[in-house]
């Protein structure tokens, strides 16, 4: 059962120090802080620290636009990082609604890397209206900053992740989603890149194949009602968790929390009687959410374990 207790919106590195056991006990390998922005926790270094203390690899997912100010930090205490690339400058500026947002991001790439020059830094970028016809632009803007790669995802329109527990109006979703003329500029757009840009895919720079960049247009399609949604592979509830700022804790970012670290050890949530029979019943390939789902996690497993080693923390 849910806390009806309020709590700060922000884990401390107190609560973290409470679930370490439970980390160790689970076998807690990877650690992703996103958001919101991680970056405004206060305590961010703090709580990496003690993650990377036990042995965890520790990934930043942020907007960039503090990576500049707190470079020195960064660098000394996370692993990784994925930035959120929107499109070339402009395109980027303008979806971000902030001017030199990707200046911001270019800076900040910068000062990380003259703390340490082979930081990893990833750029993952969400496909939506004002830059569907921009892909192939956004990749020669990831090389010109010098990130490490790049990854494509359809935008989430119509779930209620993300903080938006009542969803979006369809009004909202229209202005971010695509329509029948815009995918098939997608359409175009992705086999341009998937033909001009084949030696980076080949080689990693663009994280996905050509199969599941032409899953993205297909991915609008379905929103538009063309074709069915399609369940991407995943099995993100068995091998990871994701923990809120409120500290509840949900088997993905899509589906309800069934527990909150402030209550309970996080080992008895993800393998109580709500989570396991959660996992019971899930089927993927039927399941709407999942069906919906534009981020998908799947991780080879090496036993049959219940819940077994990555969360992401929110």
């Amino acid at each position: 059962m849910l806390s009806g207790r309020r709590f700060p919106q922000e884990i401390t590195p107190a609560d973290l120090e409470r679930q370490l056991a439970s980390f160790r006990k689970l076998g807690v390998r990877w650690v992703v802080f996103s958001g919101g922005e991680a970056q405004l926790n206060s305590k961010l270094p703090a709580l990496a620290r003690m993650l990377r203390t036990e042995g965890i690899h520790v990934t930043l997912l942020t907007a960039g636009l503090l990576l500049e100010s707190q470079a020195e930090a960064i660098a000394a205490t996370l692993d990784d990082l994925i930035v959120s690339l929107d499109g070339p400058p402009a395109v980027h500026n303008h979806i971000r609604r902030v001017s030199g947002a990707f200046e911001q991001i270019a800076a900040g790439v910068k000062a990380l890397r003259q703390f340490r020059p082979d930081m990893i830094v990833r750029a993952r970028c969400t496909v939506q209206k004002a830059n569907h016809r921009s892909l192939c632009a956004t990749v020669q803007s990831a090389k010109e900053i010098e990130l490490n790669s790049i990854s494509f995802l359809a935008a989430d329109v119509s779930s209620s992740a993300f903080n938006r527990p009542e969803g979006w109006s369809p009004e909202r979703q229209d202005r971010v989603t695509l329509n029948a003329e815009e995918v098939a500029a997608l359409e175009i757009e992705l086999e341009r890149l998937i033909c001009d840009h084949r030696p980076d895919l080949d080689s990693g720079f663009v994280v996905e194949n050509a199969g599941k960049l032409r899953h993205i247009a297909v991915h609008f399609r379905a929103h538009l009602g063309e074709v069915e949604h399609v369940a991407p592979r995943c099995n993100a509830p068995w091998v990871s968790a994701v923990i809120e700022a409120s500290g509840d804790v949900r088997p993905c970012f899509f589906h309800p929390a069934f527990g909150n670290i402030h209550d309970q050890a996080l080992h008895d949530i993800v393998n109580g009687s709500e989570a396991l029979r959660f996992r019971a019943n899930l089927d993927i390939a039927t399941n709407l959410i999942c069906r919906k789902c534009v981020c998908s996690l799947h991780i080879p497993r090496q036993n049959e374990e219940p819940m077994q080693t990555d969360v992401q923390a929110v």
